[in-house]
């Protein structure tokens, strides 16, 4: 019997923040992603990842009110989330990263959805854990 779900990628995560504007840099100059779509109403902005969304939720706004108050590094609504790159060539990430004052992690092995292979992680202005994955070895 096959599953009745059947799952292809990522779609899309949300991500509560305090400042969208800030994520919306973050995410647009140090990761490379696109804005997609605003709904001013809603407090939201949606993120092209690639093939997958990242969604900004503002804790202030009308979504973001729903989830109470912001996050912290005591309470942080979600552990991490992976991006796997297209290449990864750690010098010019790191000199990237080190440019718009990112930390990043020491690059280990770690597997994910199609294997093993490097990784490293790095955090958003909001605290949030962004691994930034190698394709497969």
């Amino acid at each position: 019997m096959t599953h009745p779900i059947e799952i292809f990628k990522i779609d899309h995560v949300v991500l509560r923040v305090a400042d969208a504007e800030r994520a919306v840099r973050f995410y647009r100059e140090v990761l490379g992603c696109t804005e997609e779509r605003r709904i001013e109403a809603l407090g939201l902005i949606q993120m092209r990842a690639g093939a997958s969304l990242v969604d900004l939720v503002d804790v202030g706004g009308p979504l973001g009110k729903l989830g109470g108050p912001g996050a912290g590094e005591q309470a942080r609504n979600m552990d991490h989330f992976a991006l796997q790159l297209g290449h990864f060539d750690e010098a010019k990430i790191r000199g990237h990263l080190q440019s718009h004052g990112v930390e990043a992690g020491e690059a280990a092995e770690r597997y994910g959805a199609d294997g093993n292979g490097l990784s490293i992680y790095i955090r958003d202005p909001d605290g949030n854990v962004v691994e930034l994955k190698a394709p497969p070895a």
